[in-house]
């Protein structure tokens, strides 16, 4: 691995403003090119963070010489930059979720392991102290084996949030609440739950009909391979937005939450492992409901740097990343099974 690594970023949306920042505050890493189907949009951005290369086509990147790229485009082009890099034998960390379904996730994992390229996927709120302390109670053993859990996401989005062009869209989101807002959260779900085994899920759109093409509101039984049950329901349908909360629960009762609220900043909301005791008010006169996208970002930039940081320390020592691309089809497992639970009426059992 050379002494100064050099980073190319796909995709200058918002998002890709919390991983330049994360970037240029890693020693011996340098962003030297950006790319955007919107090539305005990219020299802009490289304007505004002194990046030497922009340009429109993906393809082009990598003649700046890179070592890694991270992908910020829209959910349905994560598989292109992936098997791009992959391509040109370039180490990939793309925002979640991996892909819009299992098939294109696979080829992905599929490419880089054959490239021999670390493949990472963005899901920061991991790196929460709260969800922290919840794994590491889970492998001290302070924190039972859980035998039931849940997610609750209450989240608003409206019709400004949905007017992007490809939000709100089967073929160019993937999803709604489920795919974009609650995969952060089955994520942390499954990873102190472990392997689910079979979803039993339904959803509708029944408040944004009239802007919206996929789900805005959706509830699941999931059924994990340790015999633990969990509860998922989310929703973008509130208003104000209420955040998310992520629990767990053992044998003995004891039962750990972390809460999200405002959106981007998790904390413990529950904590009742004995002698350890916490609980946490969430609502308040004075509490910030609904930020703006702009603003939740900007929370979520300590947890980017985070695991942008861990992504370069992998890339370094020769090791895994904190969630490597087969860790992320997990949680969007669960999500197709929801969909296709919905549309057949019947449980999903999944891949072992």
């Amino acid at each position: 691995m050379a002494s100064r690594l050099r980073f190319g970023i796909i995709g200058c949306g918002l998002i890709a403003a919390n991983h330049v920042v994360a970037l240029r505050g890693i020693a011996d890493v340098d962003v030297v090119a950006v790319a955007d189907i919107d090539v305005a949009r990219a020299r802009d951005f490289a304007q505004r963070h002194d990046i030497p290369h922009a340009v429109a086509d993906a393809e082009q990147i990598f003649a700046a010489g890179l070592h890694a790229v991270t992908v910020c485009t829209p959910h349905a082009a994560h598989v292109q930059g992936v098997l791009l890099a992959a391509s040109h034998g370039v180490h990939v960390l793309c925002e979640k979720p991996i892909a819009l379904g299992l098939h294109d996730a696979e080829r992905m994992v599929e490419a880089t392991e054959r490239a021999g390229v670390v493949f990472g996927v963005l899901f920061q709120r991991r790196f929460w102290p709260a969800a922290q302390r919840i794994r590491n109670a889970l492998d001290e053993g302070r924190l039972g084996p859980p035998t039931c859990g849940g997610v609750l996401a209450r989240f608003r989005r409206d019709a400004e949030y949905y007017a992007e062009a490809w939000r709100g869209r089967w073929s160019t989101e993937g999803g709604g609440v489920l795919m974009t807002q609650a995969i952060h959260h089955i994520d942390l779900l499954q990873w102190f739950m472990g392997r689910a085994r079979r979803v039993t899920g339904r959803y509708a759109t029944l408040a944004h009909q009239d802007f919206l093409e996929v789900e805005d509101t959706a509830a699941a039984v999931v059924e994990f391979t340790s015999g633990a049950v969990a509860t998922i329901q989310a929703a973008t349908t509130f208003s104000p937005g209420l955040g998310a909360q992520v629990w767990v629960s053992d044998a003995r009762g004891a039962t750990a939450s972390v809460r999200e609220f405002p959106e981007g900043v998790g904390f413990t909301d529950l904590w009742t492992l004995p002698g350890e005791e916490e609980f946490a008010t969430v609502y308040h006169q004075r509490s910030e409901f609904d930020l703006p996208l702009r603003h939740i970002h900007e929370n979520l930039v300590p947890y980017h740097r985070m695991q942008i940081e861990d992504f370069v320390a992998a890339l370094r020592a020769g090791r895994e990343p904190a969630v490597t691309g087969r860790e992320a089809m997990r949680s969007l497992e669960i999500v197709q099974a929801i969909y296709e639970s919905s549309r057949s009426g019947q449980p999903i059992s999944l891949a072992s």
